[in-house]
């Protein structure tokens, strides 16, 4: 049990910033446009021999009773009721705003400890901002620059004696335990110690972060009927049936000419990023309008990227004749995705929470097959077998022989072939291998890869 830090204030003050900064990376979008911030976001932080969860906000502001806005603010207002203590950000060069006195008295009702922090304190221009915030009534104003990583040793001795409370605290009652590793059931690369890291991907609205508040059973992402709520990638933790997962909740991907805004380009590259972090990667369609072209381009680019892939199909309570529906999509994803013939494909409802057991149970058994490791002597005989039935072509009257397969890694799985001319043996006769390795071996819905090589001629540099 580690000490949890929130960071809260108005918008555009620079929250994100020093979360950034804390955790020592760059895992919060960061931008001048005002509310970019959306989700609460964790992260590890770590300031000098301190180490603490810290947590970042959106922006506080007023708003309409059921505005996106004010989903917003609900969420700020739960990461601060989980707290145990709040860093409450202003701007000291724009000085003290009436938004900053408004969530200044909502603050002092928490019985939460509250440190004021006043951020952009470089230079003379924050001196008037920097006395104007006694009047909050905090005490002295902590003067930093998130962006320059001054006065981060004034932060530490303030948050020193909350983080050795909750230390404290956690000796006593036994918290600290270590957390489980999700071991491979079948034979494979060894992987990092941890969670199994899914990604959430789609296009705007699939109900992604649906689907995730549904498996954690809490209102934990922000949702809404409105496109594009969801701005950062962010990463959640679930335990299902003693699987610990850690699912990534990224924004809607649009097609390339119609992501124009600085912002919606900086979200998608981290969706890509994460993307190339997970090990499971669920494509979410909607099945109101289900495979459309950008759907299957953002499979493709799992696929390209050997992350193992499960298709879901969200808004199933939504569809009439299911059995006709589903028949009809799985030929359709055959058709349309050879590469990864006989991925698993998911109907479920986030809304409902019908079929989400079958999603977590798809999630593990690709992950299986995308570590499987195939033992060299199996894979030359049934080398041998395939290459009597169907030898390769000859290329200008000389034979290809395939002389020894052998795998070189999992994850996803990766054959190299000893071949006497590689670069002359046709694409036909790759997918040939590739196909009968997916059948053979039992490997569906995973991309398979394969390289040629030609074997070095002994004879070479005698005389």
């Amino acid at each position: 049990m580690t000490a949890r830090i929130a960071i809260v204030g108005r918008p555009n003050v620079g929250k994100s910033t020093l979360f950034n900064r804390l955790v020592g990376k760059r895992l919060a979008l960061v931008d001048d446009t005002p509310g970019v911030t959306r989700d609460r976001r964790w992260g590890e932080a770590r300031l000098g021999d301190l180490d603490f969860e810290v947590v970042d906000t959106a922006g506080l502001e007023e708003a309409a009773k059921g505005s996106l806005a004010d989903r917003m603010r609900k969420q700020t207002e739960a990461a601060v009721a989980e707290a145990d203590a709040v860093l409450f950000v202003i701007d000291a060069r724009a000085g003290l705003t009436p938004m900053d006195r408004h969530f200044a008295d909502i603050l002092r009702r928490t019985d939460r400890p509250v440190m004021l922090v006043a951020n952009k304190a470089e230079g003379r221009a924050a001196e008037a901002g920097l006395f104007d915030s006694y009047a909050l009534g905090f005490g002295e104003p902590i003067a930093i620059s998130a962006e320059h990583g001054e006065g981060m040793a004034d932060l530490y001795q303030a948050l020193r004696p909350h983080v050795d409370v909750a230390a404290a605290l956690a000796s006593e009652i036994g918290a600290d335990e270590p957390n489980p590793d999700a071991g491979d059931s079948e034979e494979g690369d060894a992987r990092p110690p941890g969670p199994m890291r899914v990604a959430i991907v789609g296009r705007p609205n699939a109900g992604k972060s649906t689907l995730i508040n549904r498996l954690l059973g809490d209102e934990r992402l922000l949702t809404g009927p409105e496109a594009g709520i969801t701005r950062d990638s962010i990463s959640v933790d679930l335990a299902w049936r003693g699987h610990p997962f850690r699912l990534v909740d990224t924004a809607g991907l649009r097609r390339k000419a119609r992501v124009q805004e600085k912002l919606e380009k900086l979200s998608v590259a981290d969706a890509l990023r994460s993307i190339r972090f997970a090990e499971v990667v669920v494509v979410l369609v909607d099945a109101t309008a289900p495979l459309e072209k950008q759907d299957l381009h953002i499979a493709d680019l799992v696929v390209r990227e050997g992350r193992a892939l499960v298709i879901a199909v969200n808004k199933w309570d939504l569809v009439e004749d299911r059995q006709a529906m589903m028949k009809e999509l799985r030929l359709e994803v055959e058709r349309l995705l050879p590469q990864v013939r006989g991925v698993p494909l998911v109907p479920l409802s986030g809304l409902t929470g019908d079929g989400t057991d079958k999603l977590m149970a798809a999630i593990l058994e690709i992950h299986q097959v995308w570590n499987r490791r195939i033992p060299t002597a199996r894979l030359n005989r049934w080398l041998e077998q395939v290459t009597g039935r169907h030898p390769p072509p000859a290329v200008a009257g000389r034979a290809i022989r395939l002389r020894y397969m052998t795998q070189a890694k999992s994850r996803p799985p990766h054959f190299i072939v000893m071949c006497s001319r590689p670069k002359e043996l046709p694409e036909s006769y790759r997918r040939y291998l590739v196909n009968g390795l997916r059948e053979e071996f039992k490997l569906p819905g995973v991309p398979l890869r394969i390289t040629l090589r030609k074997g070095e001629n002994p004879y070479a540099g005698r005389k």
